[in-house]
């Protein structure tokens, strides 16, 4: 099998045929910087090499992306695009403060804290963010989603431990149309949306349609490398709106970059919650963040689990229980598509999350690994994924079937 490298693409030639990824526009490899060719068995050919960046867009916050100040927004369900919130005029769109913030003013003010163990709620034209969701005040909104239940009591309010709920009835908010659980009830004028479930626009906009899977991977991608850049921390446990922990996620570079190609390949089996919208002969180039992760439904990781609940460097994400399932098969499936000296760290999995911004450093070192992904024979060479690195390595991996 012969390999060339330009500084725009890298070609693979085997008797049975040939693939070639090109790069994306502003992204160089350097060939004589080729080097450590080998095959790995059941594993493909690896080699390294550096690659170099024209520019670096900055990171756009989820947390201000979609909710526009001095704007009318549309608030729809994500997964059928129903409308929520119409025309609704954001005056301020606030972050709530940390767990640690009345510690903070104990510490820095000389004055005591007005709002001491007081909740915080939005007004008719504030959206409040946390870390995975949104406040908003629906008081005036009469077609507004009704939740199943009446409303609980609540106490402090932030942007981590947002609510202390004391359930008297069940509070779920539900889409009329298609039944998905978008939030919950706060208080008699307040509710919570969180932001996997929902999709916040101007209202001249139209509703985008955009993979399920995609969605959700990349809102989570974009939290966690907020909070990870804002707070310092890298572990986080993800659990449901039933306090159930599911998913134990490890951050470890948010940095990556991974162009594809399928070719001719039809044999890749999708679910439907996991449907992508590449077509056959198409390429596309995304971000994406790489982590590791455990999952830990039917009492899987336990002892592990029961351990970073109790580490207070470990940050807690809360979002609908159906969706901690949907975003497990997101991580399996990605795990799955990575070469198989891949997959694993330690005892944990790992697996790129796509993210629709791009993520790019000046220079970069380059990692290069051909395997097929199904674990046939080397063949005709049709798709390939081309995942870049881009503080310390880029890897490479070619799926031949």
């Amino acid at each position: 099998m012969a390999v060339s490298v330009t500084p725009s693409s890298l070609r693979m030639q085997s008797p049975g045929g040939c693939t070639e990824l090109r790069l994306p526009a502003g992204v160089r490899l350097a060939p004589s910087t080729c080097r450590g060719l080998q095959h790995v068995p059941g594993d493909g050919l690896h080699l390294r090499l550096h690659a170099r960046a024209e520019s670096r867009p900055e990171l756009i916050s989820v947390f201000n992306q979609s909710s526009q100040d001095q704007e009318c927004c549309t608030f729809y369900c994500q997964s059928c695009g129903e409308v929520i919130i119409r025309d609704r005029m954001l005056l301020r769109v606030l972050p709530l403060p940390g767990d640690n913030w009345g510690a903070l003013v104990d510490e820095w003010c000389c004055h005591p804290d007005p709002f001491a163990n007081k909740p915080l709620h939005p007004r008719e034209n504030d959206c409040f963010t946390g870390d995975c969701f949104y406040l908003v005040n629906l008081k005036s909104d009469l077609w507004q989603p009704r939740p199943e239940g009446a409303p609980v009591e609540t106490h402090h309010l932030s942007s981590e431990n947002h609510l202390k709920l004391k359930p008297k009835a069940n509070t779920k908010v539900i889409c009329k149309r298609c039944k998905v659980m978008l939030g919950e009830t706060v208080s008699s004028e307040t509710t919570k949306f969180y932001m996997t479930e929902i999709i916040i626009l101007p209202s001249e906009r139209n509703f985008p349609i955009i993979p399920r899977s995609q969605f959700v991977q990349s809102v989570l991608a974009q939290c966690v490398v907020e909070l990870s850049s804002a707070r310092s921390t890298f572990r986080f446990t993800i659990q449901g709106h039933d306090d159930k922990v599911y998913i134990l996620l490890w951050l470890l570079n948010s940095d990556s970059l991974v162009i594809e190609s399928l070719g001719q390949y039809t044999n890749i089996k999708k679910f439907p919650v996991l449907e992508d919208v590449l077509k056959p002969d198409s390429s596309s180039a995304w971000n994406a963040v790489k982590v590791l992760y455990q999952p830990c439904i039917k009492s899987r990781n336990a002892e592990l689990s029961s351990l970073w609940e109790n580490d207070l460097s470990v940050h807690s994400l809360t979002l609908p229980s159906t969706t901690c399932l949907e975003l497990l098969l997101i991580l399996s499936k990605s795990n799955a598509t990575l070469p198989p000296s891949l997959r694993c760290m330690n005892s944990f999995q790992s697996c790129l999350l796509r993210l629709l911004l791009l993520l790019l450093s000046h220079f970069s070192r380059v990692r290069l690994c051909a395997t097929p992904i199904d674990g046939s024979p080397l063949g005709s060479a049709v798709p390939g994924i081309l995942q870049v690195r881009t503080l310390e390595w880029v890897a490479i991996a070619f799926s031949i079937v």
